[in-house]
């Protein structure tokens, strides 16, 4: 049986997700923009969200197919939604070419069964890198790709230092003083290290920036709250405290130059399969 805080936790609010990953849609806009694909590819997106991608995917694959792999049921259901029961002919054209999968990527159910692996915005929730690298290895045919970015390198770090701190108060140290970030921001070299050893070849790493900017106060607030600090709030008992945390760091956010800029750093991964 799943123990329900652990099904927490790999839960998302997908309705608002989908609202507001503009940012996420963008950069990984840019990775299917570097794919070099003949259109009859099997490819595996893994942590494919509410599907936005996917669909983006699906669309330089007219003959191909796409599995969509997610840890978050509710992300699941959105991209299900989004993908196979659109209107007016409900996902008619994509029925047959586009399945979703729950899973951890981690331990991916699949063995030589991709010609390439796309993957944006979720690789740095998974904190086992190597484990996951042996996974999508695995998971890939012969001489097959991968393709992916994440968060990397100095990412969030102000945003992430200014939590650290305000943390360390008494009336939030009793819930998240012990608390250990749910993610991993690798530099490019460790990641390198760690694709080289689950047997990729051919393998680039690179960081880029990507300070995103906000134009309110609640765009900025709301964000942070659903794609960034959501599993720091959930361990917060009440509303006062979890609005309390969100006004702090967008009042310090007020005052950047510009104001309401997350500082994010995009860590890029290339790699492939032996043939």
């Amino acid at each position: 049986m799943t123990d329900p805080a652990t099904a927490k936790s790999r839960e998302w609010d997908s309705t608002a997700y989908h609202r507001i990953s503009g940012p996420q849609f963008s950069w990984g806009q840019k990775v299917l923009d570097r794919l070099s694909l003949s259109g009859e590819e099997t490819v595996l997106d893994a942590g494919c969200g509410t599907g936005r991608l996917t669909a983006e995917l699906l669309q330089q694959l007219p003959r191909g197919q796409v599995v969509g792999v997610d840890l978050s049921q509710n992300m699941l259901r959105s991209a299900h939604e989004n993908l196979l029961s659109a209107e007016p002919a409900p996902g008619e054209e994509n029925r047959g070419r586009v399945r979703f999968v729950a899973a951890d990527l981690q331990d991916l159910p699949f063995a030589g069964c991709f010609d390439g692996i796309f993957s944006t915005a979720s690789f740095h929730w998974v904190l086992d890198h190597d484990r996951l690298f042996r996974s999508l290895f695995v998971s890939l045919k012969p001489g097959g790709w991968l393709h992916a970015q994440c968060g990397g390198g100095p990412n969030l770090s102000r945003l992430l230092g200014r939590v650290a701190v305000l943390v360390r108060a008494p009336k939030f140290r009793t819930y998240l003083g012990d608390y250990k970030d749910p993610w991993v921001f690798a530099d490019a070299e460790t990641a390198a290290q760690a694709l080289s050893s689950a047997g990729f070849v051919e393998v680039q790493t690179s960081v880029e920036p990507a300070p995103t900017h906000f134009d309110t106060a609640k765009e900025f607030s709301e964000f942070v709250a659903k794609v960034i600090l959501q599993r720091h709030l959930e361990r917060l008992p009440d509303v006062t405290l979890r609005e309390e945390v969100l006004r702090e760091v967008t009042s310090l956010a007020a005052e950047d130059d510009p104001p309401f800029t997350l500082d994010y750093w995009r860590l890029n991964l290339n790699g492939k399969r032996p043939s």
